[in-house]
């Protein structure tokens, strides 16, 4: 069976690993062009581009899918399936059509629930205590298309948004690993999703929502904290400067007061009001600096003003 694989984070080099791991052929890597990040904004090719190359697989990075003469080069790779895991484009229908087993898609969370570009994100905002990946056929829908099979995974109570990539991108490997098989040779069972979800569009994160709002109270506070780890985490304004704050708790849930004001500041840190609650920042990082525990930052910062924006 031949596949082509689609995709471009880590999450998906992780399931593109499993692929070759289970002694599939991969015909082709499609994924998204090569993008300037770090400090130094130098070109750099994406998780599954590095993937594909160190396994001297062929590599197609169109800007848009739609392009003219995509569908064509992707026909020109034969594949029978295509595997789709976080590929951050919508897949047309005419490449949807190309595959005689279809387009095969690795979701990150248990569908119809967080359909969307970050579920992961999303289900750690929410507060959810469980969650999954699915592997689903996909169809000209957003994360609508029938259900091939499903995994669960806890959720926990200090779960980043890091941490649950991770584990996902592992469950997603190895439920691909068993399923493959089942598409390949016909008793796969194909399940239709509802057609609502019970749960809002997972839309994609951007930089901006990493601002911490004040007036939301401490528990949700906190878990943006978690869920914009380490991308694109969480900050907030101090005497000017961008401060991000990696880890925090909940204390006093009940107290209302003056939003984003430090009430307190003692040995142990600072404490700071929200809608509702106190949040208790355990690790910081002012602009320019490395992370570092809140006590080894108060030992070398003076607060000049006390309300945080």
């Amino acid at each position: 069976m031949n596949i082509v694989f689609m995709g471009t984070p880590d999450f998906a080099a992780g399931v593109l690993k499993a692929i070759l791991k289970a002694g599939y052929t991969v015909t082709g890597a499609v994924t998204q062009p090569d993008k300037r990040q770090g400090r130094k904004m130098e070109i750099t090719p994406c998780a599954v581009k590095q993937c594909a190359v160190s396994a001297g697989i062929r590599v197609f990075q169109p800007e848009k899918l739609k392009t003219p003469g995509a569908a064509d080069e992707i026909r020109k790779m034969q594949p029978d399936v295509i595997v789709v895991a976080a590929f951050g484009q919508i897949v047309p229908e005419e490449i949807l059509n190309i595959p005689r087993l279809g387009c095969i898609n690795v979701h990150a969370s248990l569908l119809p629930s967080y359909r969307g570009a970050a579920p992961i994100q999303h289900v750690i905002l929410d507060g959810l205590e469980e969650t999954g990946v699915t592997i689903m056929r996909m169809n000209k829908g957003l994360d609508t298309g029938d259900i091939v099979a499903q995994a669960k995974i806890a959720v926990s109570a200090d779960e980043t948004g890091g941490s649950l990539f991770e584990k996902l991108s592992s469950l997603g490997s190895r439920l691909l690993a068993e399923t493959l098989p089942e598409i390949e040779n016909g008793t796969a069972v194909y399940t239709p999703q509802p057609k609502e979800s019970p749960t809002p569009y997972a839309r994609m994160i951007s930089k901006e929502m990493g601002k911490i709002d004040w007036h939301e109270d401490a528990a949700s506070i906190e878990r943006k904290i978690r869920a914009f780890s380490p991308w694109p985490s969480a900050f907030t304004s101090l005497d000017g400067h961008t401060l991000k704050i990696w880890k925090g708790h909940v204390e006093k849930p009940e107290l209302t007061g003056e939003a984003g004001k430090i009430v307190r500041q003692d040995a142990r840190g600072i404490y700071i009001e929200t809608g509702k609650g106190i949040l208790f920042p355990e690790i910081v990082q002012l602009e320019g600096k490395k992370k570092m525990p809140v006590t080894e930052f108060l030992r070398g910062y003076v607060i000049r003003n006390n309300v945080l924006g």
